[in-house]
């Protein structure tokens, strides 16, 4: 008898940081672009003479179409590799973005956002393939936090940078000038990016059309991890995008008086916090494994706990402390969210990451949307009502968090299966 090892994984280093480390400045670009309607929606409602519902259609519409794309995206992924779908992705957010900045009209802004939103959509699934093509799996959920930090970064940029551009160069010269960064991406990726690692090109996958497609989704969602993985990011993600994306400084300003000032300070809270708890949900994760689980429920519970407090605090407004707190917390979603990658990924052959990570990638963004389109909807109905408004959030936090506890337990003993047979693999065969 010999011991015979399986492949070996890709060892990291710093080729693949280099690498790596392109693929997610297309992600932090993205982002940039993703979220600049954060620090823009009053300026849009201004500029498009639109209502809180037409202004919320801007980022639900781009999210609708970012949701729809992912298990395509997974799919592409899979088919072509990341390099390809890096700079399609590349092109077509940059030419959304130059779109924004020129648009004349609410609807050609409209049509710009849901063409950003497509290549968004192609940068994050081609990111999550990239590291686990380039570093070994059990520094996954390190490195597909480390992805969400550099995408948080990018929100920070927004945040920080575009909002003074905004208000100190205008909206086109904002926008375009913006643009630049993606330019520079796309060329980066064509030059530099590699899909593997010398010594580790994955077997080639034979074309076998409508049925491939059929046979990969299926076999993905069968996966009690993969669909884990799914409602673990829908209940954790929504409720800090929906607050940076678009609805979080319409309610620091028009609801708790606050100056703009002084609510982009609370954003920028949001995206520090979340990329300090990034880094330690990551170091966590990758040294107990059974953290995952009450990681997420946590977040979600403390989440939902500060969310209640604050919109039922007794008084005209919140006080600057508990502001301080929520959005602090707020920042743990994102890093949260991240794991249910850490379900989908070990639940999953190397061959069809790409499409469960996009099934699971599709969760809190549909949450997000729903979240968008109910907030805009309620704002008109109520007269501006935001306690009502915002109370969408705590159903959509009930409902993922009943599908977790259904799913959990399923998924955890596949997991076990697996780790055992891959033990069994890799100990002894006959001479």
């Amino acid at each position: 008898m010999t011991g015979t090892a399986l492949p070996a994984e890709p060892q990291g280093g710093r080729r693949a940081l280099a690498v790596w480390g392109i693929g997610v400045s297309v992600y932090f670009v993205a982002v940039i672009f993703r979220t600049s309607l954060g620090v823009a929606g009053l300026d849009a409602a201004d500029r498009f003479h639109v209502n809180a519902s037409a202004l919320s259609t801007f980022s639900i519409l781009q999210l609708l179409v970012y949701a729809g794309m992912q298990i395509p995206v997974g799919l592409l992924v899979d088919r072509l590799g990341t390099k390809k779908v890096l700079a399609l992705g590349a092109v077509l957010f940059t030419v959304g973005q130059l779109g924004f900045a020129f648009s004349p009209s609410y609807g050609m802004a409209l049509a710009s956002r849901a063409l950003l939103g497509c290549g968004d959509a192609l940068t994050f699934i081609s990111v999550l393939r990239l590291g686990s093509r380039w570093f070994p799996a059990r520094r996954g959920p390190l490195v597909a936090q480390f992805a969400g930090l550099v995408g948080m970064a990018g929100n920070l940029v927004s945040t920080l940078v575009l909002a003074r551009l905004l208000h100190g160069i205008g909206w086109t010269a904002a926008f375009a000038g913006s643009a630049v960064a993606g330019a520079v991406v796309f060329v980066l990726v064509l030059l530099f990016l590699k899909d593997y690692p010398e010594g580790h090109e994955p077997e080639p996958v034979p074309h076998q059309g409508a049925a491939y497609v059929r046979r990969q989704i299926a076999a993905a969602w069968r996966e009690p991890g993969t669909r884990l993985g799914l409602w673990v990011h829908f209940t954790t993600q929504f409720p800090a995008m929906v607050f940076l994306l678009l609805w979080g400084l319409p309610f620091l300003v028009e609801a708790q008086g606050l100056s703009r000032a002084t609510a982009g300070e609370l954003l920028t809270l949001v995206v520090l916090s979340n990329m300090v708890v990034g880094l330690v949900y990551g170091q966590i994760v990758a040294r107990h494994h059974g953290a995952r689980l009450p990681l997420a429920l946590g977040t979600v519970g403390t989440t939902a706990a500060l969310w209640a407090a604050t919109l039922v605090y007794p008084g005209p407004h919140a006080p600057m402390w508990l502001l301080i707190v929520l959005c602090a917390v707020l920042g743990a979603c994102g890093p949260a969210s991240m794991l249910g990658f850490d379900f989908a990924r070990p639940a999953n052959p190397p061959e069809r990451q790409g499409t469960a990570s996009g099934i699971t990638n599709m969760g809190g963004f549909v949450a997000s949307m729903t979240t968008l389109f109910a907030v805009g909807v309620l704002l008109d109905a109520t007269g501006d009502d935001y306690t009502v408004a915002f109370s969408v959030v705590f159903v959509l936090q009930a409902l993922g968090v009943a599908q977790i506890l259904r799913l959990r337990g399923q998924a955890a003993r596949r997991e076990r299966e697996r780790l055992v047979a891959s033990r069994v693999e890799t100990v002894h065969v006959p001479a």
